[in-house]
């Protein structure tokens, strides 16, 4: 049974949480057995894959305790507890409010909302979020971004999302980063119509190897 330090370990240990944000559940499952092939064990299901928490439901029920299910664009309390009871183990958001942050802590699931300011970073933080989701990371400056945002607030654990790939996820692991969330990067739209899932599972890998050179 997952408990919320044990995802929570598992999400910095692993340093990614790979984001599946596809147009239907077929290609979601086929997505998530290329990310299990590169030897991850976390995946993220966002709310605009059709038939979001069916998926979610099936890849609990198909991997049980093995990987680390959550939910990605989880936008309010209704939607963090629609989730929750489809079997997620983890919340992520691209905003966050202390009616979202509430219900998972109700039900003592880890919650990474999104924030980008620094008053909006600790604002989420000090109403309960495990982590916080520094959203849209690379737009704003990346790295150099993170950084400047872990000077006066160290104690935060910070997700960039938004602008990470091979190029950038290195130096926001030197910034700091507690993990990268990284979505189209990992999952190719060309792989995916060509039915090339394992070019997914090769970029998977990529990331990995970027991880052990840079976290700290």
């Amino acid at each position: 049974m997952w408990n919320k330090e044990k995802a929570m370990k598992l999400i910095y240990d692993t340093a990614l949480i790979p984001i599946i944000r596809v147009e239907s559940a077929d290609i979601a499952f086929k997505v998530a057995d290329a990310f299990l092939d590169a030897d991850v064990f976390i995946i993220e299901v966002t709310m605009s894959v059709q038939g979001a928490l069916d998926v979610v439901k099936k890849l609990v029920e198909q991997f049980g305790e093995k990987v680390l299910i959550g939910t990605g664009t989880v936008l309010d309390g209704k939607m963090a507890r629609d989730v929750i009871d489809a079997g997620s183990e983890f919340i992520v958001s691209p905003n966050y409010s202390r009616e979202l942050i509430d219900t998972a802590k109700e039900f003592s699931k880890p919650i990474i909302p999104g924030a980008l300011t620094p008053t909006e970073i600790y604002d989420a933080y000090s109403m309960g979020a495990d982590a916080v989701k520094v959203f849209p990371c690379g737009t704003v400056g990346g790295a150099s971004y993170l950084k400047a945002i872990r000077g006066p607030l160290p104690q935060i654990p910070l997700v960039p999302t938004g602008g990470v790939n091979l190029e950038t996820a290195g130096p926001m692991l030197d910034a700091g980063a507690f993990a990268l969330g990284v979505g189209g990067a990992i999952t190719d739209k060309k792989a995916i119509s060509e039915g090339e899932f394992e070019i997914i599972t090769e970029n998977v890998r990529k990331f990995m190897d970027i991880v052990k050179e840079h976290r700290k």
